[in-house]
């Protein structure tokens, strides 16, 4: 498990960027990925997995 902070969440588009904490890299982050509801400046804890064009944040709740 990873935590980091939302730096940005669209809703209606349903994807963002988390920073994660440890090494302030964004990864992003799609709806479907989400346990929570999350906005921006969230502290959140997450998974990472490989997508189609890099790391993507999933299993996303609130910390």
């Amino acid at each position: 498990m990873y935590s980091g902070t939302v730096k940005f969440f669209n809703e209606s588009k349903g994807f963002g960027f988390v920073v994660d904490t440890a090494s302030n890299e964004e990864i992003f982050v799609h709806v479907s990925g989400l346990i929570d509801n999350i906005r921006e400046g969230d502290k959140v804890t997450f998974n990472t997995e490989r997508g189609r064009k890099g790391m993507n944040a999933v299993d996303v709740k609130i910390a």
